[in-house]
């Protein structure tokens, strides 16, 4: 058995652990500790000791630019496309979609494959790649979710400047935000982590070390089985997929010069499971909406379903693994497969027409019956009332 293989089975015996954990922390305040743990301690250890190891390349940039604006041309797709799935326009499933399908974790489901099947050089390109993609998570993610706070409880007084004053207040307050402002000062004055004292390094290797076993124990924990919930999770992460291996055929298409290695790169990369980073911002977002109700009595519009944000997580990095490792495997046989810019923007198609299947499905019925389909919404609607 490989070593990529042999990885994707440990992250996802954690979850299954997890699973195992749910009657034994099924209190809020238990599944509270560990998203505690996580957002305090793991994940600003985390960032902090991946800037601090940050020695930039002038002539590498461009791959933290291309990252980044894949983020953000996904998250204007995704305001366009997400109503044809059934998702209803400004709802809190929708804010939930955005602030999670653009994101990548190539950490827990992409880097094993790509040390395994590309080389340690590949990985260090692919861990710049991912500065960009923390960018996007950390910082335009967080701002984006305070808008939409904002924006959808009007009744929270503040002005402009108070709404700005507020942001940064609350950006400072964060664990991971003040590490990463502690990071960039040090890197500013051209200190990195071989620079700091040895005790030091270890500390914060231990404790980066919980991250990742913490994180899948807390979806493990927190996932909540709803079957329509995991089909509209799964169409989408099926366009996910089918769109990312387009806009990666759109790059090879732009730079037909790359070599098998940064091809294979490009392709794999962008396919990674959703990042966890987002859902803390989630989480925030849901704090101070209960700090709100404290205060004033009275209760928030919801911003975001934190129950389909962990669900989207859970579902994500098995279905990406699946995809990256079939991607390396496939290519081994047949070396053209997803090296060729053509043969993926068809493998991408396909796969947006199968996640449209199910919709194109409910137009053709409701256009060749609606008659029949209005007695089924009538039947579904009476048995909701006897429920």
């Amino acid at each position: 058995m490989g070593f990529a293989i042999q990885k994707t089975l440990s992250l996802l015996l954690l979850i299954v652990i997890g699973l195992l954990l749910k009657n034994k922390l099924k209190s809020k305040e238990h599944k509270q500790a560990v998203k505690t743990l996580i957002l305090t301690i793991a994940l600003p250890t985390v960032i902090f000791s991946a800037l601090m190891k940050l020695h930039v390349q002038s002539s590498l940039l461009v791959l933290p630019l291309l990252v980044m604006l894949f983020n953000l041309v996904f998250l204007v797709l995704l305001n366009f496309t997400l109503p044809w799935y059934g998702i209803k326009k400004g709802s809190a499933e929708m804010r939930t979609y955005m602030m999670l399908i653009p994101s990548l974790a190539p950490g827990l489901s992409c880097f094993p494959f790509i040390t395994e099947y590309l080389g340690e050089e590949a990985l260090a390109k692919a861990a710049l790649a991912d500065v960009g993609n923390k960018i996007s998570v950390l910082f335009l993610s967080y701002m984006l979710a305070m808008h939409w706070f904002y924006k959808y409880n009007k009744q929270v007084k503040h002005n402009r400047k108070d709404k700005i004053k507020s942001l940064l207040l609350d950006m400072v307050n964060e664990p991971i935000n003040l590490v990463m402002i502690g990071a960039l000062t040090l890197l500013a004055f051209n200190v990195y982590m071989e620079d700091l004292p040895l005790f030091f390094q270890d500390s914060l290797s231990l404790l980066g070390n919980l991250m990742t076993p913490l994180i899948l124990l807390f979806i493990g924990i927190a996932v909540i089985f709803n079957l329509p919930q995991f089909k509209s999770i799964g169409k989408l992460l099926v366009f996910r997929s089918g769109m990312t291996f387009c806009l990666s055929a759109l790059l090879i298409a732009i730079a037909p010069s790359m070599g098998n290695t940064a091809i294979l790169l490009a392709v794999v990369f962008p396919q990674s499971a959703c990042s966890f980073w987002p859902f803390a911002h989630i989480s925030l977002v849901e704090m101070m909406g209960q700090k709100q109700k404290e205060i004033t009595g009275k209760e928030t519009t919801p911003i975001f379903n934190g129950t389909l944000a962990t669900n989207i997580l859970a579902f994500s990095l098995p279905f990406s693994t699946i995809i990256i490792l079939s991607i390396f495997s496939v290519n081994q046989v047949f070396p053209l497969a997803f090296t060729n810019a053509a043969n993926l923007l068809l493998i991408g198609l396909c796969f947006i027409g199968v996640s449209l299947l199910p919709r194109m499905y409910r137009l053709i019925v409701k256009k060749k019956n609606p008659l029949e389909v209005r007695k089924r919404r009538l039947l579904v609607a009476v048995r909701k009332r006897e429920i």
